[in-house]
């Protein structure tokens, strides 16, 4: 399986941090590695800050604040518009608000590093057809699928 993952950073605030990039192409694979995904696969990665992000919640999802991720699946229950440029399967798009993340990090107390990787995984889950919006157990079994993914790339919480 080939993973393609195109990551544009609109936001001009912050510098991103040496590695970012190569993490989120790495949360990327990893999650489809977890995920069994066959096939080729490409998802767009876009990095905003916090007043970007609020406008595109406030426009997608009618929701006026700023928010950590959002993802915008493309796919229907397992099914992908396949790019006839490269053949693989157009996963969807990853929106991540840089300033959330480092906030984030630093409020879990876990850094930007592992903030970013469960950003990433969280939203690829959601554009493969997780969703956690009515709770339970759905919810609980993408956290399980997260945790496992993190631990993978040796991101894991340390439970000392």
């Amino acid at each position: 399986m080939k993973v393609k993952v195109h990551i544009t950073d609109k936001q001009k605030k912050l510098k991103l941090p040496t590695g970012t990039r190569l993490l989120i192409r790495k949360a990327c694979t990893a999650t489809l590695v977890e995920e069994e995904f066959s096939s080729d696969a490409e998802v767009n990665v876009t990095i905003v800050d916090d007043a970007q992000i609020k406008l595109l919640n406030k426009e997608f999802r009618d929701i006026d604040n700023s928010t950590d991720v959002l993802s915008f699946p493309l796919g229907d229950n397992g099914v992908y518009d396949i790019n006839p440029e490269n053949n693989m399967a157009m996963l969807g798009d990853v929106v991540i608000s840089i300033e959330h993340a480092i906030a984030q990090g630093e409020l879990y107390g876990h850094g930007f590093e592992r903030e970013v990787a469960f950003l990433t995984i969280h939203s690829m889950l959601h554009l493969l057809g997780y969703d956690h919006v009515n709770g339970g157990l759905e919810q609980l079994k993408m956290r399980e699928k997260e945790e496992k993914i993190l631990d993978n790339l040796g991101l894991a919480v340390n439970k000392a």
